[in-house]
């Protein structure tokens, strides 16, 4: 499939990461945006501290953006991977790039405890089982602004 067929197949005006609001607002809460992408809180928060980091445009695949891009994009992940580390101290992160119906360029960063759920194994994608409050959602997007903030 070329570029222009995998947008086609997967509009801009359906997609939380390009529109924002409500189709965002379904599963994650902008927390800010990093140089060449934004970083995500993901709602259900199975994993503490789970996020996203979504590329700035509507492209569904890494090949679709130039290399200069991609070492940004990746720079990205390694920023909020730093920031959740920093934040909530897990034992290790899971890194998933998933999606065949949403074509946007994503990744997510599954943070993983010693004795939570999925450790030693693959993090379940929308296990459904842990929404926080408004609040509990506040106290960890500031967190995660309080650690970006402190890395410049």
């Amino acid at each position: 499939m070329t570029l222009e067929e995998r947008q086609a197949a997967a509009p801009r005006e359906a997609c939380g990461y390009c529109m924002g609001g409500e189709l965002l607002g379904a599963y994650g809460i902008k927390i800010c945006d990093l140089s060449v992408s934004q970083l995500i809180l993901f709602k259900e928060q199975s994993h503490p501290g789970r996020c996203i980091v979504a590329y700035k445009d509507h492209v569904s695949e890494i090949v679709d953006i130039s290399p200069e891009e991609r070492a940004a994009f990746m720079e990205d992940i390694a920023r909020a991977a730093k920031a959740i580390h920093a934040a909530f101290h897990p034992e290790k992160i899971n890194y998933g790039a998933y999606s065949d119906k949403l074509s946007h360029l994503h990744f997510h960063l599954a943070p993983k405890y010693v004795d939570g759920p999925d450790y030693g194994g693959t993090f379940q994608m929308n296990p459904g089982k842990v929404y926080l409050s408004e609040a509990e959602y506040a106290q960890m997007v500031e967190a995660l602004r309080k650690e970006l903030k402190a890395e410049n």
